[in-house]
């Protein structure tokens, strides 16, 4: 077995919480990789023997990099796939895929007249018990989906952020960072195709100016509906109704929330705040390595509930619960023994069997469709019809 030869660009947030996967999965090889801290570059050379270039566009143009994984703030995903495809390179890049419609398109564009795949991920549509619910519906046991039920409490707003990550203009707040989990999941579920976007956001704290909730009425092409709340504010943690799992999979603190406002409390000013969030990322001083034992939970998004024609499913950290007129079952996920494999194992398919993406570029385009429509239709006090959308996959 050949791995898939990777170079990164970025060594922050997004890429440390894809350290355990690239550690523990041999079908993937770290060969290179760029960052502007002077530590993390060091710290990915010890850590997977790779060459830390000087430069993103160094990166693309290593011989040895097969594809490049961008890991980069929001703002940056366009110029960076761009680059990479220009040299050749396939491309799998964090969520969203970009901030305006414009920008997606010129990076699919740009990927398909070179010859390169594009990946969007990792989103948590990847999860073991989203797959695992999709092939459910498939089934067709239980009819057609009808409606889906979403809802995810966090401290999001609260946590340690660079001063982009609290204007939307610059891919900050919550509808570019979490509406686009929580938008691909209800998609993927439902049908693909949304119709129509109706949503209401919330900038509840001047100090953190930006959207940090929302809640949205999503119709389908197929004439399901779904309605999704997100509060990045929370003082309740809605883990507690994911059997105590916190998104990452492993148990959560009851009282995590609290944490995260007393320690951004003690931060002075801005830049402590930035500081403070790069150095609790891979190569930085308050980093902590991933534990060693492996996860017995899967990586969730908060509660998800699919309502069928013929009975209803519940999305939990390790499977489905589905309950019909026969009483109910537990439908069981295969739980990864690497965390986020299940990234891998679409990279895999994709870059070594020829495969077509499941989150590919139109697909995540249509994603970022519907994360804009939160922001316009709370703006515009109206519904927002959409024309970027496809069905999911077969």
């Amino acid at each position: 077995m050949t791995p898939i030869r990777l170079g990164v660009l970025g060594l922050g947030r997004a890429f440390t919480l894809m350290v355990p996967t690239f550690t523990g999965d041999t079908r993937v090889k770290l060969v290179a990789a760029f960052d502007p801290r002077e530590g993390a570059r060091a710290a990915f050379e010890q850590t997977f023997g790779g060459t830390a270039q000087t430069s993103s566009e160094a990166v693309c143009a290593d011989p040895a990099v097969e594809w490049v994984y961008v890991a980069t703030p929001h703002q940056m995903h366009v110029d960076h796939v761009v680059t990479a495809a220009r040299h050749g390179k396939h491309v799998l890049v964090e969520k969203p895929l970009a901030l305006s419609l414009e920008d997606c398109t010129r990076m699919i564009e740009t990927c398909e007249a070179a010859g390169t795949q594009l990946i969007v991920g990792h989103s948590h549509s990847f999860n073991a018990p989203v797959l695992l619910t999709r092939r459910l519906i498939a089934s067709g046991r239980w009819g057609a989906v009808k409606l889906v039920h979403a809802m995810q409490y966090t401290d999001f707003l609260y946590r340690p952020r660079r001063p982009e990550e609290l204007d939307t203009a610059q891919g900050g707040g919550v509808a570019y960072s979490q509406a686009a989990h929580q938008m691909d999941i209800i998609r993927l579920l439902a049908g693909g195709e949304v119709r129509s976007v109706r949503a209401f956001t919330g900038r509840w704290d001047a100090a953190r100016p930006t959207e940090g909730a929302y809640t949205a009425l999503l119709t389908f092409a197929n004439g399901a509906v779904a309605n999704a709340t997100y509060n990045g504010y929370g003082h309740y943690d809605s883990d507690a109704l994911m059997d105590g799992v916190g998104e990452m999979g492993r148990p959560k603190l009851p009282d995590a929330h609290r944490q995260t406002r007393a320690r951004l409390r003690a931060v002075t000013n801005e830049a402590a705040e930035a500081a403070l969030k790069a150095e609790r990322n891979f190569g930085g001083s308050l980093y902590a390595p991933p534990a060693a034992d492996a996860p017995d939970a899967c990586q969730h998004f908060g509660p998800v509930l699919v309502s069928c024609e013929r009975g209803d499913l519940r999305l939990t950290p390790r499977g489905v619960m589905v309950y019909d007129d026969q009483g109910q079952h537990f439908e069981p996920a295969q739980v990864p023994a690497v965390p986020r494999a299940e990234v891998i194992d679409e990279l895999w398919a994709v870059g070594r069997e020829g495969q077509a993406p499941l989150h590919g570029g139109r697909w995540s385009r249509a994603t970022v469709e519907v994360c804009l429509a939160l922001l316009e239709s709370a703006r515009a006090d109206t519904d927002i019809m959409l024309r970027h959308q496809i069905p999911a996959p077969a």
